[in-house]
């Protein structure tokens, strides 16, 4: 496993060279979520595919599982 700073210098190889520092704060954002989702199933803090979907079931509206439009 690599460090954090290792992560970042790795980050910056792969970016464009006229990044923006909210480029770079941005691609840090989804690198350190990321990292907590791995460490988060690592951990057994994870759900399954028919968990997630009952969790998100709750909030989502039918028109947004079947990708029908919807009325506003």
């Amino acid at each position: 496993m690599q460090t954090a700073k290792q992560d970042v210098q790795e980050l910056l190889k792969h970016l464009p060279d006229d990044s923006s520092m909210e480029d770079i704060q941005y691609h840090l954002y989804v690198l350190e979520k990321i990292r907590h989702g791995r460490d988060d199933i690592r951990d057994g803090r994870g759900y399954t595919h028919e968990e997630a979907k009952e969790r998100l079931s709750r909030w989502l509206t039918p028109d947004l599982v079947t990708g029908s439009p919807g009325r506003y």
